[in-house]
């Protein structure tokens, strides 16, 4: 990022190459929704280059992505006038997700299709989450930040990650028992 501030264009499309993917899944998988989901992550992604002058590295910058793309969420879910998921959210595009969760294509049909209906039912219970777990979830498993990147991300403290963490992996473990 410092070297994209520093006018290096290449630098900005390494970053995009690197983490374009995480933002995108981390929306998608809150929202649910592909239309919207690509359009904050482009909003994210403006907001990078806008902010290149000033960026000053105070945390990895993958924190510092996955805020502007949870204050994204954020403006979203209160666009939608409440805290809540938008219409149509968690899991109502699936296929693309299912097939990014389900693995390798190489693998015999039985298998992918085992693989694909793990992925379905992993979407679908992310999907019953409070928004609240499913975000510190989310930002732990796909963002890869830790409890105290999350806490920060999601402007909450340490303690509060780590409950909404623990309650997340508690409720997937009940509603995935019969895939264990």
């Amino acid at each position: 990022m410092l070297r994209f501030a520093g006018g290096e264009v290449r630098a900005f499309e390494e970053l995009y190459r690197r983490h374009e993917l995480r933002v995108w899944r981390y929306l998608q998988r809150n929202l649910g929704n592909r239309a919207i989901s690509d359009e904050l992550t482009q909003d994210v992604w403006f907001a990078v280059a806008r902010a290149a002058s000033g960026y000053r590295p105070s945390a990895r910058f993958t924190t510092w992505l996955l805020t502007l793309a949870h204050n994204r969420l954020v403006d979203a879910f209160r666009a939608a006038r409440h805290h809540e998921r938008p219409a149509g959210a968690a899991g109502s595009d699936p296929l693309s997700l299912i097939e990014q969760l389900a693995g390798d294509s190489r693998a015999e049909p039985p298998e992918r299709a085992q693989s694909q209906q793990h992925a379905a039912a992993l979407l679908a219970a992310i999907g019953q989450l409070p928004p609240e777990q499913r975000q510190a979830f989310l930002l732990h498993a796909e963002g890869e930040l830790t409890l105290e990147e999350v806490a920060r991300v999601t402007n909450t403290n340490f303690e509060t990650a780590k409950s909404r963490l623990r309650y997340a992996r508690s409720k997937l473990r009940q509603l995935l028992q019969e895939y264990a």
